[in-house]
């Protein structure tokens, strides 16, 4: 009697992975998650600043998508 109870439930949870899995934010929410506020940053001006350097520096690579010729130059 446990045993069964035990199989019903992993059979239960092996199932529910398999179900449709739904988004929980709604597309028209999502603009929520693109405000400063929520980013995981404790100082967004320096980091701003030290992805510039990153990006001058790295240009020539095209690191962080951005458009310049690696001289710093931009």
């Amino acid at each position: 009697m446990h045993l069964r109870r035990i199989l019903l439930v992993a059979c239960l949870a092996a199932t529910a992975g398999c179900s449709n899995v739904e988004p929980w934010v709604k597309p028209y929410e999502r603009q929520n998650f693109a405000d400063p506020i929520m980013a995981a940053d404790r100082n967004p001006v320096a980091t701003s600043y030290l992805n510039h350097v990153f990006e001058a520096r790295e240009g020539a690579r095209g690191a962080l998508a951005s458009h310049g010729g690696g001289c710093g130059c931009n």
